[in-house]
């Protein structure tokens, strides 16, 4: 099985960091004060000088050795780690990474939550209108 991408392509990695960081080219380029059309040339790069590459680990607050040593594996393992001690501790409600609940079930209940509230305070300004008749009226 071949890879498009060589193991140590360093633009390839600082892409995927910036993607699992959930952070856009523009927001990289802008963090660094450089063009959008930079950071893609950067990401499609295969090496990139020492200094450069310092200034985008700051930028997406990570040491220069964490974008050298990258690997979707290593990131996949980190992530799994990382839910296999969640899934371990005290969350009793998250086993192998599934909800104990159904996330519609949550949203109508919260729904509905709502529409009581606004009944209630709708109710409130109902009788604070009723009282506020009454005192006019006994005037």
């Amino acid at each position: 099985m071949s890879t498009l991408t060589k193991p140590n392509h360093i633009g390839r990695k600082i892409s995927r960091i910036r993607e699992l960081r959930d952070m856009k080219q523009e927001a990289l380029a802008q963090a660094l004060g450089i063009s959008q059309q930079t950071i893609s040339t950067i990401e499609n790069s295969e090496t990139i000088e020492e200094d450069r590459l310092s200034e985008i680990a700051k930028a997406l607050g990570v040491t220069v050795d964490a974008i050298k040593n990258f690997s979707d594996e290593a990131a996949i393992n980190y992530f799994n780690t990382f839910n296999e001690a969640v899934s371990d501790s005290s969350f009793g409600s998250i086993h192998n990474n599934k909800c104990t609940f159904n996330p519609l079930d949550k949203l109508v209940e919260s729904f509905e939550e709502n529409k009581k509230l606004y009944e209630r305070l709708l109710q409130a300004e109902k009788d604070k209108i009723e009282y506020l008749e009454k005192l006019l009226n006994q005037k």
